[in-house]
């Protein structure tokens, strides 16, 4: 019997709830999208679903769907470290393809929160599309709120929701649970102890290039939730790292490489798990595309780990940690070969800093650093601009200069 309060429990919990009506699975959740697609990585549920939903073709597997599918947003990467973001994580998603509309969703989305989550119906409340001048208000689905008694908040650009400038949009729904330690108050706009935590879109236009309404040939829904955050909340915590996920790291990173402060040891976790888990898709670290976001996660640990002890390694990472992330996301690679990649990752970037050191030297480059600069930093040496600046600041600090500047 599934323990609906650990993550794999939730991941279960989910799946099963919207197979028994009438949803297939969705298999091959890989990080890297099809051939010929523009994006680096997959970025949500519905990226790889698309041209279903603009209704190029129908779907092998029919017109529900359920999937778990695991992302990787760079957008927030100056962002990790905080209690919230990740920079790879799965998303919990269903779709209805020209079949049922937004009500039947957010009802069945209400019964999994309550009976198969248990949550306090309480602690529930949703926003919903208020209207504008392009599209009225939403009544579907405050009605189906109001009927079901969960307080209703009416916004405008925050219920629309758009792909871009081109492409599937319509209103929104969403679902909030309340986190704060006093009886529920105020409203998702109004007090940020309402988290949200799953969106349901009902897509039945596309922005065309003049800013227009067009109508897609059917009207689909398309339904998403982090994993991560709604296991989190359920297990009554505020940080997504101190979910169930995240206990092998916790309980090994304090002891490889104590001295660690919180927001390091959450960025070292959330980079090393995210490096791991592109690695077994297959990737391998270069200086473009898909390869350098995994060189970057790579030495954005590096950098942090150096900051107090250069003798940290990442040879010294438990098998553990990598086999725990490989078995949590369903790849096939050998835990060794993770860590050779990322050892040889190690050995390439301390010798890149030894060079950036020298040429920083030169006295050309101590003074303020112009556009041509940094390019021909970039493309005689190597040296990227991010590296180009910590090499600096390092070098200020070392010198003084960095305490008489501030």
């Amino acid at each position: 019997m599934n323990n609906p309060v650990t993550t794999e429990g939730v991941l279960r919990t989910f799946v099963e709830y919207f197979e028994e009506r009438g949803h297939r699975r969705i298999t091959g959740s890989t990080l890297l999208p099809e051939p010929g697609d523009p994006v680096l990585f997959t970025t949500s549920g519905m990226h790889p679903l698309t041209p279903y939903l603009e209704g190029r073709r129908p779907h092998p597997l029919g017109s529900r769907l359920v999937n778990v599918q695991r992302c990787l947003r760079t957008t927030d990467l100056g962002e990790v470290g905080d209690l919230t973001h990740l920079t790879v994580f799965e998303m919990l998603g269903t779709w209805s393809l020209g079949d049922y509309e937004l009500p039947q969703s957010l009802e069945w989305g209400y019964e999994l929160f309550t009976e198969g989550f248990g949550i306090d119906p309480g602690r529930l409340h949703a926003t919903v599309f208020g209207g504008d001048e392009r599209s009225g208000p939403d009544t579907g689905s405050l009605e189906t709120w109001q009927r079901l008694g969960v307080p209703v908040e009416l916004t405008v650009d925050d219920n629309w929701w758009s792909g871009g400038p081109t492409g599937p949009c319509g209103p929104d729904s969403e679902m909030f649970l309340w986190t704060g330690d006093t009886p529920p108050q105020s409203t998702p706009t109004g007090d940020e102890r309402w988290v949200e935590v799953w969106n349901h879109v009902m897509m039945g236009h596309r922005n065309g290039p003049d800013g227009s309404l067009v109508p897609l040939p059917r009207r689909n829904v398309d339904t998403g939730l982090g994993l991560e955050r709604l296991a989190t909340l359920l297990q009554g915590r505020t940080s997504v790292f101190d979910c169930d996920v995240f206990s092998p790291w916790r309980h090994h990173l304090p002891g490889l490489w104590g001295s660690l402060d919180e927001t390091s040891t959450r960025l070292v976790t959330d980079h090393l798990r995210s490096a791991v888990v592109v690695l077994g898709d297959g990737v391998r670290p270069s200086n473009t595309g898909r390869g350098y976001v995994l060189r970057r996660l790579v030495r954005r640990v590096l950098t942090t780990l150096w900051r107090d002890d250069p003798s940290r390694g990442l040879g010294d990472l438990p098998g553990e940690l990598i086999e725990h992330t490989r078995d949590h996301f369903r790849q096939d690679i050998d835990p060794e070969v993770v860590r050779r990649l990322l050892v040889d990752e190690e050995r390439r970037f301390r010798r890149l800093l030894e060079v950036g050191r020298t040429v920083l030297d030169r006295p050309r480059f101590r003074g303020p650093l112009t556009e041509e600069d940094l390019h021909y930093l970039h493309d005689t040496h190597g040296l990227p601009r991010d590296l180009v600046r910590n090499l600096r600041d390092e070098r200020e600090i070392e010198t003084g200069s960095g305490r008489q500047t501030r």
